[in-house]
């Protein structure tokens, strides 16, 4: 009879035990909030209209920023993610979709997609993402802020005949009035905005230009 009781006893506190731990992952699995970017939807009017067909390849990035975490710099040799908060993708595959789609705003080109839909493509566009981040600032009296950093470097290769016919880099700075995610994610979106905005138009004209 003892030895039935033992089992039982052990055996609820088995069951305790694993209620309690279960307990202790719910209360530790705090969900992150996802951020997302918007496209370019408005031009300059006197944008040229091109009968070429574009791609546009996956941005490269290093690895402090090819991530769906948002990097803040508190010094430029120091990379921090901020807590609970994340991109809805990896920076690159976020630039890559929202360029394409600018792209498409513009109403200027007959096709653009990425090179893994099978797009027989005229012009590939070759994206470096060389700055996607937050850097902390400080003034003389000890006050920090927030700076966001966008700059992309951008190629235009001639896919027939496999060479750059241009290169150029577009950055954009915005502050962000506090580390609040939706603040940062926001100044994010004005400075990647306005830096795609400048790369599209900059890439249409060097195409038609080309003679695309």
């Amino acid at each position: 009879m003892r030895i039935f009781t033992l089992i039982f006893v052990l055996v609820f506190a088995m069951i305790l035990s694993g209620c309690s731990s279960l307990g202790t992952l719910n209360r530790v699995s705090t969900p992150n909030d996802l951020y997302a970017l918007t496209p370019k939807s408005t031009f300059t009017g006197n944008l040229p209209r091109i009968r070429s067909q574009i791609v546009v390849e996956e941005p490269t990035a290093t690895a402090a920023v090819n991530t769906d975490q948002i990097a803040v710099f508190p010094s430029p040799l120091q990379v921090q993610y901020l807590p609970r908060a994340r991109w809805v993708d990896r920076a690159p595959l976020i630039v890559q979709a929202l360029l394409i789609e600018s792209f498409e705003n513009t109403g200027r080109v007959p096709a653009v997609g990425r090179s893994t839909v099978g797009l027989r493509s005229d012009y590939v566009i070759i994206t470096d993402i060389r700055e996607f981040q937050a850097l902390v600032r400080t003034d003389e009296a000890g006050n920090e802020t927030l700076e966001v950093h966008v700059r992309l470097n951008v190629k235009i290769i001639d896919a027939y005949e496999d060479h750059i016919i241009a290169s150029s880099s577009f950055e954009k700075i915005r502050g962000s009035p506090s580390d609040d995610p939706l603040e940062l994610a926001t100044a994010f979106d004005a400075a990647l905005g306005n830096a795609m905005r400048n790369a599209v138009e900059w890439s249409i004209r060097r195409i038609s230009a080309h003679g695309g």
